[in-house]
């Protein structure tokens, strides 16, 4: 007991010094993959990003052996550009959105996805809670596991405060019925139990996409997936290259000015003139750029590991892999100058949220870990919310940020010689 309970610590210090998830940092430390434990029938496989994971996960359990993630997130198009930054003064809350996926600010993106890899897909959307759990109910019944889309907060395992209620989350995967509760698979490794009713809940709190749920019916994955490949290919070429500062790589340079720009309302010179809410804008940056935080990080690794895999499909796609690693370095970077280790309140920060996403890794048995987790966490933000531990230098925030706008285009004109 002793020794598991040393060799979690080490993993949980190596994810909040690397930003890497549980199942990576693991590997890091113990030198081999943990094999994926089966629960109810369900292979407990883990994952990068939760809806590309979701689909790889939910297609192997019908079968489909040979596709990866990082393969579906390239065939369903691979990645995007966005940043939206948030202000909740009355719930002294500050919050950054950063978009990573293709489409990122679409829910389409898994029917989408799952149609171009062949699968007849199940889609139901209801605005009443008892269709919706009647839906979810049949379809566990016929042996069809269904992504659905829960509110982070209702779902109470990420043990968010109740002024997140109704700000949205991530889609998840529910496999099987415990009596009168639910399994569900948000990468974790281990079986994560959700009440019934708590999961309803969550599932009809968000009204943009309230009560919706996606089954695989059948699915007969084509033979040669060079063409769906490509597909995927075109589309991120033309999402990242286009001249979009929302939804495109000149996102990255908008928000590079703003970090520096003394003169616009939405300029952070201006907008954390005196400091308020200006920790948790950084640990957002952090947390949303590394694989540790709740929605997979900024997934330029796990694109490269795509075009890795794609190569013998469609021909040499080193140079563009070389050049999506170069920008998630760029991305590491600029998370290490958002959160730095030596400020010894950011470094608790980052160890906490390790710790709560280790907890979910490990299911129910991480339940007490995760909220001890959790109540620190944000307490420690309440605290700094006023005022942060350490000056922040926008200047260097935003050369950062100007270098990984700078290696974004690079990647995407590497990419574009792939087609």
């Amino acid at each position: 007991m002793t020794s598991g309970k040393h060799l979690k610590a080490r993993i949980r210090t190596r994810m909040a010094r690397t930003g890497e998830r549980y199942s990576t940092a693991r590997r890091h430390v113990v030198g081999a993959a943990e094999p994926a434990p089966s629960d109810h029938g369900w292979a407990l496989r883990g994952g990068t990003h939760p809806d590309s994971a979701n689909i790889a996960n939910v297609l192997a359990h019908a079968g489909v052996s040979n596709l990866s993630e990082a393969m579906v997130l390239g065939i369903g198009g691979g990645l995007g550009a966005g940043y939206i930054l948030w202000e909740f003064k009355q719930h002294r809350y500050t919050n950054l959105t950063l978009g990573y996926r293709y489409r990122w600010n679409y829910i389409d993106w898994t029917a989408r996805t799952l149609d171009r890899l062949g699968a007849t897909a199940h889609v139901h959307a209801t605005s009443g809670a008892k269709g919706a759990a009647g839906e979810l109910t049949a379809r566990l019944e016929a042996g069809q596991p269904a992504i659905v889309w829960p509110d982070r907060q209702l779902i109470g395992y990420w043990h968010l405060p109740p002024h997140l209620d109704g700000f949205g989350g991530h889609p998840v995967v529910v496999y099987a019925a415990t009596g009168d509760a639910m399994r569900v698979d948000d990468r974790n490794l281990a079986p994560l139990t959700v009440e019934r009713s708590t999961l309803d809940r969550a599932r009809g709190r968000v009204s943009s996409y309230k009560n919706n749920l996606v089954a695989v019916e059948a699915v007969t994955v084509p033979a040669d997936l060079a063409p769906l490949v490509r597909a995927g290919i075109a589309d991120c070429v033309a999402h990242l290259g286009a001249p979009s500062a929302s939804f495109a790589v000149p996102a990255w340079g908008k928000w590079a000015r703003l970090v520096t720009d003394t003169r616009n309302a939405k300029g952070w010179p201006r907008v954390f003139a005196d400091g308020r809410g200006l920790t948790d804008a950084l640990l957002s940056i952090w947390e949303g750029i590394e694989p540790v935080g709740m929605s997979g990080g900024h997934l330029r690794d796990l694109y490269a590991d795509f075009l890795d895999e794609a190569a013998p499909l469609v021909g040499d796609t080193a140079a563009a892999a070389s050049a999506f690693r170069e920008a998630g370095r760029r991305w590491h970077d600029l998370a290490e100058a958002a959160l730095p280790a030596d400020v010894p309140e950011y470094q608790r920060l980052r160890e906490l949220t390790a710790d709560l996403a280790a907890g979910v890794a490990a299911g129910d048995e991480g339940a007490e870990a995760r909220a001890t987790a959790a109540g620190e966490l944000w307490t420690l933000r309440a605290d700094l919310y006023e005022k942060p531990p350490a000056d922040t230098d926008f200047a260097a925030l935003g050369t950062c940020l100007s270098t990984v706008y700078e290696a974004e285009r690079d990647a995407v004109d590497a990419l574009r010689e792939v087609l």
